[in-house]
């Protein structure tokens, strides 16, 4: 069992304790750290809601989402639940908050605690953010001790939005408070990226213009809005996934390298990535929306009964990219995202320069190192061998690390279990800065407007359960990404799919 890592007594509090969030992904991660042992039974964990529910509602509607691997976890279930509490009050006055902190007092009084430790989880929608935290910092921040405040994103609309958002913030909580949480960068391969490229040299000397031809990462959802289209309707695909979700996996794959590995050494590299990257070229993007699959048995994006007829908004996209800096110029790299495909999958794709031609291997394909984010979590890389044998043929092979099979006995924890130690520790490394933020929206803000102004372009319809839209061969082929799908491939290689 591994040792508790911070002080113990800590008092965590999760604000929209009744809300899907809350039960399927914050109290079950919660557990799985209780679970293995990173949560003292010594904590306090109070789950606060508008709701008018009984602790043993909340407890109940908590347990059936608490995964228990092993008949050991099974019984860590109760004790777990014990630890919780329950208080229902309004968000934005004072009231639920007062009684949360006389609770939390007498909670630190009978255990004698010199130094508080509070951890306050904002499981919330954005527009009740500010009234939160204000209530937080008025009655329940730890004035003799620390106070840490995780935040879900969205963080704003736009540009505009998130920087309101952040002057809101601002005057209550110091940016070494605020944990802005995205949940990829919680994730094990996109936390393995750092280590993946510099800690080793054979990779991170052709980690470049020089070597590299293409770049893409990608994401791919096999269902619709499934009745949120209303939700939906209003963020899009690039705001749903690719400003944030993507664009800090991109990052990590092509930020220079840190002078150390402290968090705030990564988080400067990262910003001036960002700032290098050039604006994105309107007339250089493909947009779509999905219609019904090809069959008739799943609905069209607009047959959401939530959703405008005549809504526009993007279902799919795939955004080009250029980074002016000596590593990466003139590299293609594409952010591809799309719901209602033909798979399920989040990976990056590193397609490497052919041969040349003069050389006596002209006609092999290019290697190819593709890092697979979810599901299977993998690291592979296409190599080029002579076939067994008599033959002098070559064939396209892999050298394959797939976590499954390698690391099959690690507890490997899942994105918002490692956030949520982070956030515990103090480490900010896999957080969202404030500058970060705003860089990001720079960058998407004037794309966002384009596409939903009057002269914005119409996406594409494709079918439920396609690919994508019919034009994404031509598109990669454009941008320099070349699929070849003349080799048998093993697992977890698969034909490439677009």
């Amino acid at each position: 069992m591994s040792p508790v890592e911070f002080k113990e007594n800590t008092i965590i509090t999760v604000f929209g304790a009744s809300g899907d969030l809350a039960k399927k992904k914050t109290f079950p991660a919660l557990f799985g750290l209780f679970r293995e042992g990173h949560l003292s039974s010594n904590i306090k964990i109070y789950g606060y809601a508008r709701s008018h529910l009984s602790i043993e509602d909340l407890r109940t509607r908590i347990k059936s989402y608490l995964k228990t691997p092993t008949e050991e976890s099974k019984a860590k279930v109760e004790p777990f639940l014990q630890l919780i509490e329950y208080i229902s009050g309004p968000y934005d006055t004072a009231e639920g908050f007062v009684k949360l902190n006389q609770s939390i007092l007498e909670y630190e009084s009978t255990n004698n605690v010199q130094q508080p430790h509070r951890l306050f989880y904002l499981a919330l929608p954005p527009s009740v953010f500010v009234d939160v935290a204000k209530q937080i910092k008025e009655q329940v921040y730890a004035t003799n001790g620390i106070t840490r405040v995780i935040v879900e994103k969205p963080f704003g609309h736009d540009l505009d939005s998130s920087r309101q958002l952040q002057e809101q913030l601002s005057p209550l909580f110091k940016e070494e408070e605020l944990f802005r949480i995205d949940h990829y960068l919680g994730k094990e391969m996109v936390k393995t990226l750092l280590v993946l490229r510099f800690g080793n040299p054979f990779l991170n000397a052709s980690w470049n213009k020089e070597h590299i031809q293409s770049v893409q990462v990608s994401f791919k959802e096999p269902f619709g809005t499934e009745g949120r289209g209303g939700y939906f309707d209003n963020i899009g695909i690039i705001r749903d996934v690719i400003q944030n979700h993507l664009l800090q996996v991109l990052t990590l794959l092509t930020l220079d390298k840190p002078k150390s590995y402290n968090a705030e050494a990564v988080r400067d590299e990262k910003v001036k990535l960002l700032k290098s990257i050039k604006p994105f070229k309107f007339d250089d993007i493909l947009i779509g929306q999905y219609g019904k699959s090809e069959d008739g048995s799943k609905p069209s994006y607009l047959d959401d009964e939530t959703v405008n007829p005549n809504s526009k908004a993007i279902t799919y996209a795939a955004i080009p990219l250029e980074i002016d800096n000596d590593t990466w110029r003139g590299v293609p790299i594409i952010m591809r995202a799309g719901k209602a495909l033909n798979d399920g999958k989040v990976e990056v794709r590193i397609q490497y320069k052919p041969v040349d031609q003069n050389d006596i291997f002209a006609d092999i394909p290019s290697n190819e190192l593709v890092i697979r984010i979810q599901p299977k979590e993998a690291v592979y890389i296409k190599l080029n061998s002579k076939q067994p044998g008599l033959s002098n043929s070559t064939s396209l092979i892999d050298l394959d690390l797939t976590y499954n099979s390698r690391f099959g006995d690690f507890w490997i924890p899942e994105a918002y279990e490692s956030l949520i130690r982070d956030a515990l520790k103090g480490d900010h490394s896999n957080f969202v800065r404030d500058d970060e933020l705003d860089e990001s929206w720079k960058l998407f803000t004037p794309l966002l407007n384009y596409l939903e102004s009057e002269e914005g372009p119409a996406p594409v319809v494709y079918p439920y359960g396609s690919r994508g839209p019919e034009q994404l061969p031509q598109f990669l082929k454009d941008h320099s990404y070349v699929v070849n799908k003349e080799h048998i491939y093993q697992w977890p290689v698969t034909k490439p799919q677009l």
